[in-house]
């Protein structure tokens, strides 16, 4: 097999799990009662997922980097919506590092 029919043959097999994953979360979730205790870990998650994946980058990215995850947390906390505070946090990094920070 070719390193390209390799790569593709990765690809699909990575997708086909990834399928399976979430499809077999959603039908575990069919079967789970939701109690208070569990209601409030969903709740949860959003933000623990959140910290877990983005403010270890932020920390390795410098100054832009944090600067940037807290603009995005203020906008989304003022404005409530995902899409300021992506717009915020990411104009706030770029305009960092266009001056050199």
């Amino acid at each position: 097999m070719s390193q390209d029919g390799f790569t593709w043959t990765i690809i699909a097999i990575s997708a086909l799990l990834t399928f399976a994953l979430r499809a077999g979360g959603y039908w575990m979730m069919g079967h789970v009662a939701l109690t208070p205790a569990v209601r409030r870990g969903l709740e949860a998650l959003p933000g623990s997922i959140f910290i877990a994946t983005a403010l270890p980058l932020a920390v390795s990215a410098g100054a832009a980097g944090l600067f940037g995850t807290a603009a995005t947390v203020v906008a989304m906390w003022i404005s409530g919506r995902e899409l300021y505070g992506l717009a915020a946090g990411l104009a706030t990094a770029a305009g960092l590092r266009a001056l050199g920070i």
